[in-house]
């Protein structure tokens, strides 16, 4: 399955389509509620636009299932919230909640007109956003004396950056440090066998659990 997308920060773009406005903005959300609430502000703050049209995509977690809704608020039905939600979805995003604000210019645009309106506001908005990819990462542990401390961390973070992977401060035992880091599974190899070589085959790597984390792409 592929890795899920999810937002860096919010992001508002604005598209012009036969003189209608339609403002788009992208939340990264983790609630139904959240979405709600954040619906309500974009009303109060653009009180004379005609149509507030929304889709939300909410992420599989061990509480709920993957959850998607959309509204076409007062749009002829399927022109507004089921393309938003479809470019949501087309962009692999989760945790995301897009809302449409739609003045309108006097033209009629149509059914087809509409979806492509819709459709193509939520395009803009997800290009100009910066987005993080959500994947699960193998929590990597060495432990080291505290005399090696120093030459672990170095080569662990050199490693690191090279590879993408994330250090974790340094937690220390009665006897050891402990260095974690969160590492792709595919790398998890190659972790170990470059510390096998700074540390001439003294220390190991301990795969100690699993963990989702949102990434930079």
């Amino acid at each position: 399955m592929t890795d899920p997308f999810v937002l860096a920060a919010d992001v508002e773009t604005e598209l012009i389509e036969k003189r209608s406005r339609f403002l788009t903005r992208l939340h990264r959300v983790e609630s139904v509620e959240r979405a709600d609430e954040l619906l309500r502000a974009a009303r109060a703050q653009h009180p004379d636009a005609r149509h507030h049209c929304t889709a939300l995509v909410l992420g599989e977690t061990d509480q709920r299932a993957m959850m998607h809704r959309s509204n076409d608020d007062g749009e002829p039905a399927g022109t507004a919230g089921m393309p938003i939600l479809q470019s949501l979805l087309h962009a692999g995003l989760v945790d995301a909640f897009a809302i449409v604000i739609r003045y309108f210019g006097g033209i009629k645009l149509g059914a087809g007109g509409l979806v492509r309106a819709y459709t193509a506001g939520v395009e803009q908005a997800v290009g100009a956003a910066t987005l993080r990819r959500r994947t699960e990462l193998v929590v990597a542990q060495i432990e080291v004396p505290p005399a090696e401390v120093g030459i672990a961390e170095n080569a662990v973070r050199i490693w690191a950056a090279a590879h993408g992977a994330e250090v974790e401060p340094t937690r220390y035992s009665a006897r050891n440090a402990v260095l974690t880091v969160l590492v792709a599974p595919e790398d998890l190899e190659a972790l170990a066998a470059d510390t096998a070589r700074w540390s001439s085959g003294r220390r190991g790597v301990e795969e100690t659990g699993r963990r989702t984390a949102d990434v930079p792409l």
